[in-house]
């Protein structure tokens, strides 16, 4: 059986998580309201989405007690994601050049 004590830690973990995932919501929101240029403004709500995914990640999909595995497995997500996004820009560029 459980201990109380690990219970309730592992409880409290929960509500500190959830309650960051609510402030870095409403700095979203803010941030989305500030006077900003249009790149500033999508890499800080980008910035804040990266926190905000790695928290429910590690804690919420309890990857960060997990085998190294995983992180590689991660990091080769990461990899292609970053790759898939530049490839928009990469062929834009492509097309610049080429005027």
């Amino acid at each position: 059986m459980a201990d109380h004590v690990d219970i309730d830690k592992h409880v409290r973990t929960y509500m500190i998580v959830f309650g960051s995932l609510l402030v870095l919501t409403v700095l979203t929101v803010a941030v989305a309201y500030l006077d900003l240029p249009v790149w500033g403004a999508v890499a800080v709500a980008l910035f804040i989405a990266a926190v905000k995914g790695s928290l429910v990640a590690c804690y919420f999909m309890h990857l960060i007690s997990e085998k190294k595995f995983i992180y590689l497995s991660l990091a080769l997500t990461i990899f292609f994601f970053i790759g898939l996004l530049l490839l928009p820009i990469l062929t834009d560029m492509d097309q610049i050049t080429n005027l």
